[in-house]
């Protein structure tokens, strides 16, 4: 067959088709998917073939999308040109999907008189809702700004199984839970729930976590019209705009498109899970995933206020700012920004690794084994300029265009304020790539002037130290109880390790203690000094 003129008229020639697709080979099968929802769009079989065949294409489908789609989550920002490439085929594939089901809606719409017909249209609604809302995730998960009209497309869609009556009609979905049945409100809930638990200040690892429970747990919100007898919610939906659900601040424009979300029972669905969970019940237990119960728990307090539409009142308040801030990441940028030197490593040449001898070798460097060896950074670490939109007492929101470093979530990064002298380690805890390709960061500052440090393991393997690495001292802020903390490079904290560290000409051994905090590339522990 010509995958160039593919044509499937009928059910038989489409199953032969799935059935070859080179799963091994995600881009293969990924391209032949593509021929494949091209073919059904350009020339359609008829409304129940059109649907079988999608129906069948649904499982290898999303296998094949999550595959593609490990190439760019959890990648730095911007994203690389083969990242930005897979994103936008998987992107693709999704919207084709919605639009393959929509015609089918559109096919299927001159049946509205056959007794299996609400069962028929409530399923195409369900999955035309479902991919409407994968192409949200995707921008979610990838950190991209959703385009304008995403909102609007969603709407319309639970709009339409409104108007057929069948927002509630049960139907089963073979990618979600097979104990229970699902429903075209409970698809739209879902994506409703992902949006309001801050998704681009979560990593994938808890968007996928956030999607699964959102999806478990949606059939028990419902979707109500609003009742003039009763008073406004604090939170709504305008079926006609291009918004999720939103705060309700102009009560008086409000009109028949708005709904609200009744969220009581999810809310005490949250409360049983984590009282569950805190009598030591598994998170595997309850449904909730391979996860550790400190993890889980900390991730469902995170959503109980706004998957209750409770107010989330800031811990500190901000205020708009014009100015520019100063940023550089990486331990050796970092290091060298706040101490305002070069990075002197203090080991004898015998702390030489593998590699670097290669490289001495390779380039002609010599050196004398009985003198000390001065490992110098390079001294050019870059700064990028990041103007400022306001900030608070713990944070700044930043913006930048595409030139500059990548950033990624939860990365460790130091910054130099635009009212300020001393730069400050924090933390990328919100982070959107624009559609021009610009940058949105939000960072959360570590507490306490950082002091750039060195250190090492006490004990040394096979007769030989390990080599110094950069950390960084956190003094104690009684303030705001807050303990002095060391910040360490990542896979070098280990609970009661003791460490060497070098600090201003003074060499003091310290004991680790917890973890206070964790993020892509560090981990913030306390200590006690020996």
């Amino acid at each position: 067959m010509n995958l160039t003129t593919l044509s499937i008229p009928d059910m038989a020639t489409g199953s032969a088709y799935l059935s070859r697709l080179p799963l091994a080979n995600p881009a293969a099968a990924e391209q032949q998917l593509q021929l494949f929802l091209d073919a059904l769009l350009s020339d359609p079989p008829p409304a129940d073939t059109l649907l079988s065949l999608l129906e069948q294409a649904r499982i290898p489908l999303c296998f094949v999308e999550e595959e593609m789609a490990r190439r760019y989550h959890n990648k730095a920002l911007p994203l690389g040109s083969e990242e930005e490439t897979s994103f936008q085929l998987v992107l693709s594939t999704w919207e084709n999907m919605r639009s393959a089901y929509a015609l089918c809606a559109r096919l299927a719409e001159p049946m509205a008189s056959d007794p299996q017909f609400n069962g028929l249209i409530a399923t195409v609604l369900h999955r035309c809702l479902y991919y409407s809302g994968m192409v949200i995730l995707e921008h979610f998960r990838a950190r991209r700004e959703l385009p304008p009209g995403i909102w609007q497309d969603l709407h319309q869609f639970y709009a339409t199984a409104e108007h057929w009556g069948v927002a509630y009609t049960p139907i089963e979905d073979a990618l979600e839970s097979n104990l229970q049945a699902t429903h075209c409100s409970a698809a739209y809930v879902t994506i409703l729930l992902i949006d309001v638990a801050s998704p681009y200040s979560n990593s994938v690892r808890n968007l996928n976590l956030i999607r699964r429970w959102a999806g478990l747990w949606a059939p028990l919100v419902s979707v109500q019209i609003l009742d003039d007898d009763l008073e406004i919610p604090p939170y709504i939906i305008e079926l006609k705009k291009d918004a999720p659900l939103h705060p309700a601040n102009n009560t008086e424009n409000i009109g028949t498109d708005a709904r609200r979300l009744d969220t009581s029972r999810l809310g005490l669905q949250l409360s049983h899970m984590l009282s569950q969970l805190r009598q030591r019940m598994t998170p595997s237990q309850l449904g909730l995933g391979e996860e550790t119960i400190g993890h889980v728990i900390k991730l469902l307090d995170h959503l109980s206020r706004p998957w209750t539409q409770a107010a989330s009142p800031r811990r500190f308040r901000r205020f708009a700012t014009v100015g520019s801030a100063r940023i550089a990441v990486g331990f050796e940028a970092m290091h060298f920004h706040i101490s305002g030197q070069e990075f002197i490593q203090t080991d004898a040449a015998s702390a030489y690794s593998r590699d670097q001898y290669d490289k001495l070798f390779t380039f002609r460097e010599t050196a004398n084994p009985g003198e000390k060896l001065n490992v110098r950074a390079n001294a050019d670490f870059p700064l990028d300029d990041w103007s400022v939109i306001n900030h608070s007492a713990n944070g700044f929101r930043l913006a930048r265009s595409s030139a500059g470093q990548k950033i990624t979530h939860s990365q460790l990064l130091c910054i130099c304020p635009h009212d300020g002298e001393h730069f400050l380690l924090a933390q990328a805890s919100w982070l959107m790539e624009e559609g021009d390709g610009g940058l949105l960061l939000g960072v959360s500052v570590l507490p306490g002037l950082p002091q750039a440090v060195s250190l090492r393991p006490v004990v040394a393997h096979d007769g030989v130290r390990e080599r110094f690495s950069r950390a960084f001292l956190l003094p104690a802020v009684p303030a705001i109880h807050e303990e002095p903390s060391l910040v360490l490079p990542k896979n070098l904290y280990q609970a009661s390790r003791i460490l060497e560290l070098h600090s201003e000409g003074k060499v003091l051994q310290v004991r680790l203690k917890h973890i206070l905090q964790n993020g892509m590339d560090f981990d913030r522990s306390s200590f006690d000094l020996l």
